[in-house]
C-alpha cells in the first residue's frame, strides 16, 4: 500500500524542497493582504476611535514582539554561539536602533521642503510608515531565510516554520496595516506596501536556495534582530504613543490600554506555541 510521509524520498528530493520554499514563501507573503479583507472600511474614514484602538493593538504587537520574540530569539543565539561578549552587543544594538531610527525620523522631517504647516504634519505623520516598512523589511528577510533553510533541512521542518511564522505575522500585519493607516495611505495603498514589503521574505528564501549554506548568512541575519528590535521600539513609543496620549476621554484612554494588553497577549500567546 502506497504510503505519502513528508519524510519520504518524494519530499526529500530537490524540487520538491523548491516546491516547498516557494509555497511557503507565497503563504508568508499573502498575509499582508488579510487586513484589507477583514478591517471594515470605517476604519479609514471618520472612525478615528477605531483606528486609534487598532493602533494601540499595533502597539502592544511591537513591544511583544520587541521583547518575548526578537529579543529572546537574539540571547538565545548568543548563548548557542557562545559569545563573551554577545549580549552587550545585542543591548548595544537595541540602543543603536532606537538612535537610528529616530535620526530617520527627524531627517526625514527637516528635509520636507512643506511649508504649509498641516501639509506638512500630514507628510511627517507618512515619516513612521516608511520606518516601520523599513523594520518589517529586515523582519520579512529573516523569515524568509528561516522558510528556506528549514525546507533545505527536511520538508517535515519547512512545513512547521512555515505554519509558525503565518500565525506569528497575521497578528503583526493588522498592526503594521494600522500604522500605515495613521500615515495617511488608503486601504489598498497599504495593503500593496505590506505586499511589498512582504516579498523580502521571497528574498530570504532565494538566498537560502542560491547559497544552501546558510549558517553564515543565519548569523550575520541575526546580529541584525536587535537593530530591528530598537527600530520596532522607537516606532511604537516615539511615534504612536504620543498619539494616543492625546485622548482626553477616560473610557477610551481604558479601551486604549486594554487593546495595548490584547496586542502583548496574543504575542505572549504566540509565543509559547
Amino acid at each position: 500500500m502506497f504510503e505519502l510521509s513528508l519524510d519520504g524520498d518524494l519530499f526529500q528530493s530537490k524540487w520538491a524542497q523548491w516546491v516547498g520554499i516557494f509555497l511557503g514563501s507565497i503563504m508568508v507573503v499573502s498575509t499582508g493582504v488579510l487586513p484589507l479583507i477583514i478591517v471594515p472600511q470605517a476604519i479609514e474614514n471618520e472612525d478615528r476611535f477605531l483606528l486609534n484602538t487598532l493602533l494601540a493593538f499595533a502597539v502592544g504587537g511591537l513591544l511583544g514582539h520587541v521583547f518575548l520574540h526578537l529579543l529572546p530569539e537574539s540571547y538565545h543565539k548568543v548563548i548557542e554561539a557562545g559569545e563573551e561578549d554577545g549580549m552587550y552587543r545585542v543591548g548595544w544594538s537595541v540602543v543603536l536602533g532606537m538612535l537610528v531610527f529616530l535620526v530617520l525620523e527627524k531627517l526625514l522631517e527637516i528635509s520636507n521642503p512643506e511649508t504649509d504647516e498641516a501639509k506638512r504634519e500630514e507628510d511627517n505623520k507618512k515619516n513612521t510608515g516608511y520606518l516601520n516598512l523599513l523594520a518589517n523589511c529586515t523582519d520579512n528577510l529573516l523569515h524568509g531565510l528561516a522558510v528556506g533553510t528549514s525546507f533545505l533541512s527536511s520538508f517535515r521542518l519547512g512545513v512547521s516554520t512555515t505554519f509558525a511564522i503565518l500565525v506569528h505575522e497575521i497578528p503583526h500585519e493588522f498592526g503594521d496595516f494600522a500604522i500605515l493607516l495613521r500615515s495617511g495611505y488608503d486601504r489598498w495603498s497599504a495593503a500593496e506596501l505590506q505586499m511589498k514589503t512582504a516579498s523580502a521574505g521571497m528574498l530570504g528564501a532565494l538566498l537560502a536556495v542560491g547559497v544552501e549554506q546558510t549558517s553564515g548568512l543565519d548569523s550575520l541575519l541575526c546580529k541584525i534582530l536587535p537593530f530591528t528590535a530598537g527600530g520596532f521600539l522607537n516606532i511604537a513609543l516615539v511615534s504612536l504613543v504620543p498619539d494616543l496620549m492625546q485622548e482626553t476621554e477616560p473610557l477610551r484612554l481604558l479601551i486604549y490600554l486594554l487593546s495595548v494588553g490584547a496586542g502583548l497577549f496574543t504575542m505572549n500567546l504566540l509565543a509559547i506555541i
